[in-house]
């Protein structure tokens, strides 16, 4: 037993495999969430999502113990407000796109955060294939690989609320990471109910389907999160970045198991270009903080 919590303790391979497993988790949670959408739409099922993992982490963090300012707290609400825009707009796209294509687009804006705050030559070379790779993905005629123009939008409104979640989440860093990340996903479910009320109504009641959110916010919320606290207590931010940057693949291969999504050699090859893209800025970055999705 104690040499099984020393390898715990010492092994470099528990908070990859911690970090492995959230995205796994998260991408996962994502695809069986696009079964529900016959029957709740993105937004019923982005509310479940949210609203679980808000009560999840609440329960878990008794953030009511913590005493905030007016303006902590509407630092707070703007994180919450943000991260819930980033996930409605997320699922939105998948009801347009596979999710690993969803995701390589979705991932351009914390790269393109990351570029404008740095502003090195070397990074130019990083969006230069990110921006390759969305060509691939966008840019084409009829043929099969090409994709949706709206769900791109999406996925691009999400990957700028991503961006704006990383400096959101910045503000709140200060604060008790615990804490103030439970009361920001409780102020994003106040946020994003009223949208999947007005779109899956009574149909948000039903047992069955509330059971499938409840393991839809396990997967997809309260699990990855806890996995990705062991990966970042124990793991260098950059190296976390880098490992991030394989969720598209993830994601894909995720689709193609729990929703038999099948990629082009095209599509493939220009989530490669997004994935080399945010790896290479992750790995050449000046001690960045990784942008953690919520």
């Amino acid at each position: 037993m104690s040499s099984s919590r020393s390898f715990a303790s010492s092994s470099p391979w528990v908070p990859v495999l911690a970090l492995m497993g959230s995205m796994a988790s998260v991408c996962v949670g994502n695809s069986f969430a696009k079964t529900l959408f016959n029957a709740l739409g993105a937004t019923g099922t982005v509310a479940y999502r949210i609203t679980v993992g808000a009560v999840i982490l609440l329960v878990l963090w008794r953030p009511w113990r913590m005493h905030l300012s007016r303006q902590d707290a509407g630092r707070v609400v703007l994180y919450g407000v943000t991260l819930a825009s980033m996930n409605l707009l997320f699922y939105l796209s998948l009801g347009r796109l596979p999710i690993g294509i969803a995701i390589a687009i979705e991932f351009t804006g914390p790269l393109v955060l990351a570029v404008a705050l740095s502003r090195r030559v070397l990074d130019f070379l990083w969006i230069g294939l990110a921006v390759a790779g969305l060509l691939i993905l966008t840019v084409g005629g009829q043929r099969v690989g090409r994709i949706d123009p709206m769900g791109a939008g999406y996925a691009l409104a999400a990957g700028l609320c991503w961006a704006l979640y990383i400096l959101a989440g910045k503000r709140v860093a200060a604060l008790h990471a615990g804490q103030s990340t439970s009361l920001g996903m409780a102020a994003g479910a106040l946020f994003v109910v009223p949208f999947g009320v007005a779109q899956a109504g009574r149909a948000l009641l039903s047992p069955s389907l509330a059971l499938a959110g409840l393991g839809i916010g396990l997967l997809s919320s309260a699990l990855p999160y806890s996995l990705e606290m062991v990966a970042l207590k124990r793991m260098h931010s950059r190296t976390f970045s880098v490992l991030l940057s394989l969720e598209p693949a993830i994601g894909a291969l995720a689709g193609a198991v729990v929703l038999h999504e099948q990629l082009s050699i095209r599509q493939w090859v220009a989530i490669a270009l997004v994935i080399a893209a945010s790896a290479g800025c992750a790995a050449t970055a000046r001690g960045s903080a990784p942008p953690v999705e919520g």
